[in-house]
């Protein structure tokens, strides 16, 4: 990713821009009084809002227009230009606004606005008294941030089994696990958040089973929590190796900050991982470990990391990526068998390794949905509005599978931005705002210094075309299937990902 400029290397928006310099859709990143701002044209109107992205700090004015909305460069969130809110994830606080003046040809950026108030947008029919989550990543969170600012004066429980505050799980295999992240940029909210919004955050709290009849809930300490309206969000489990040795001390997953930070401890003073999978999860896990000076080998059975999703090219791409900064692969081949010291492969070849991790993929934990009597379709099945089989249930993230009209198909994707949409789709609906989930997939992956984008979905296709050079990190991959164009990835190419994300909605009428 590409660093920001600083506010000074831009022009000062109070001293007036001509208006005849910016056309309708152009952006112009300045300043005003040393912070960076945005100014940007929509037909005769002229918006001031913050430049930088409060999610990760990318350059907006390198981002997108689309409508009223301005979306960042990196992670794909969208800003409203007229009030800077924060209208879709991962970016979950606004921006700030600055009132625009026009006068003699001119564009002058005057005083920061207030933060705009909230708009209440309660459906009329009633809402729920009381509302509980289940699950305490991106979904549930969202989903509970959402009811407050929509408005929703009721009681909100968030129940997650986890025993921290809801967290920025991508990071836990990126640059927290490779040192290079502070630890104060991984808690989702700061200390007393929850409890200043209305938002009964219970942590350690594990849900046995959920009564559809009853409208309750019920935990393992033989609790009963009643509900006016459930949302599951109960995410995914990793799945563990099979093989002996497998429970050895030495061999990890990472899902949780619990898990990255036992790794982190483990990396302190291990000298040689193997990592099994080729996911991007263990290619990011190889990538930190690597920053961090472990020797690292990667164990998978393909022919090439990440062929499956990306396609020979950019599979190429990965693996001279990580050979480069001193990963050794060993493909065609998996782990039979884990020791002490090291592994041995179904080859028969033994690697030296005193630290193992696994990241063979995930899968949904519906089994509590299944027992509740919910329809399940490989994960939950929900409607357009992410409303289950049961009245007064929804769920949301890597659960639900939702009808998705880009592709036609039913569809379950595992991935952060898409969870944390879901979850402040669900929260409108069930406030009864009836809007459905028309999302398009977003998904990014960081290998060092490398970001792949990739939007859509595409769990396989007949037809890949490949613009750009991936060897030199500057392409775009588009995947079509029986004529019609699913995903698009693209590396070193932020504006065209936004561009193909813009594409899809207008596609699909969203």
């Amino acid at each position: 990713m590409a660093g920001a400029q600083t506010p000074t290397d831009n022009p000062d928006l109070t001293q007036g821009v001509a208006l005849a310099t910016l056309a309708d859709g152009e952006m112009l990143s300045g300043h005003v009084g040393g912070e960076p701002v945005l100014l940007a044209r929509r037909g005769d109107a002229y918006f001031a809002i913050g430049a930088t992205c409060t999610h990760y700090g990318g350059p907006l004015a390198e981002g997108l227009l689309v409508g009223e909305t301005v979306r960042c460069p990196w992670h794909h969130a969208c800003f409203s230009l007229r009030s800077g809110a924060a209208i879709r994830a991962p970016a979950l606080n606004p921006v700030a606004c600055w009132r625009v003046e026009c006068q003699d040809g001119m564009a002058f950026v005057r005083e920061k606005l207030p933060a705009h108030p909230v708009t209440v947008r309660l459906m009329s029919g009633g809402v729920p008294d009381s509302i509980v989550i289940v699950g305490g990543g991106a979904a549930g969170n969202a989903a509970a941030e959402t009811l407050r600012e929509e408005g929703y004066a009721g009681k909100v429980t968030l129940l997650s089994a986890d025993a921290a505050p809801p967290y920025d799980r991508p990071n836990l295999s990126k640059d927290y696990l490779a040192g290079t992240a502070q630890e104060e940029w991984i808690p989702l909210r700061s200390d007393g958040f929850y409890a200043a919004h209305g938002i009964d955050l219970r942590l350690g709290a594990r849900v046995a089973a959920i009564d559809p009849a009853g409208r309750a809930v019920h935990l393992a300490d033989g609790s009963v929590l009643a509900y006016g309206t459930l949302l599951l969000a109960t995410g995914a489990e990793p799945v563990r190796l099979d093989v002996p040795g497998a429970v050895l001390p030495h061999v990890h997953l990472l899902r949780s900050l619990a898990d990255s930070r036992a790794l982190i401890a483990a990396a302190g003073t291990a000298r040689r991982c193997v990592v099994v999978g080729a996911s991007f999860i263990g290619l990011e896990v190889a990538a930190a470990l690597r920053t961090r000076g472990i020797e690292v080998h990667v164990v998978a059975p393909e022919a090439r990391p990440m062929e499956r999703v990306m396609g020979a090219a950019i599979g190429e791409m990965i693996r001279a990526l990580h050979e480069a900064h001193g990963v050794m692969f060993q493909l065609g081949a998996t782990v039979a068998a884990i020791g002490p010291e090291g592994v041995i492969l179904s080859t028969g070849v033994p690697l030296k390794a005193d630290l193992v991790v696994a990241g063979i993929g995930v899968r949904p934990a519906i089994a509590m949905a299944a027992q509740a009597g919910l329809a399940i379709d490989r994960g939950v099945a929900v409607d357009a509005y992410l409303a289950t089989s049961a009245a007064g249930i929804f769920a949301a993230g890597d659960i639900a599978r939702w009808p998705d009209r880009l592709t036609g198909q039913s569809i379950r994707v595992e991935h952060w931005v898409v969870a944390e949409r879901q979850g402040q789709v669900a929260a409108r609906n069930m406030l009864g705002q009836r809007q459905r989930f028309d999302a398009v997939p977003f998904f990014w992956s960081q290998h060092y210094d490398t970001t792949i984008a990739y939007v859509g979905h595409a769990e396989n296709w007949d037809r890949l075309d490949i613009d750009g050079d991936p060897a030199a990190h500057d392409c775009i991959a588009s995947f079509w299937r029986g004529g019609r164009k699913c995903a698009v990835a693209t590396v070193g190419r932020d504006r065209d990902s936004l561009l193909a994300e813009a594409a899809f909605e207008q596609e699909i009428g969203g």
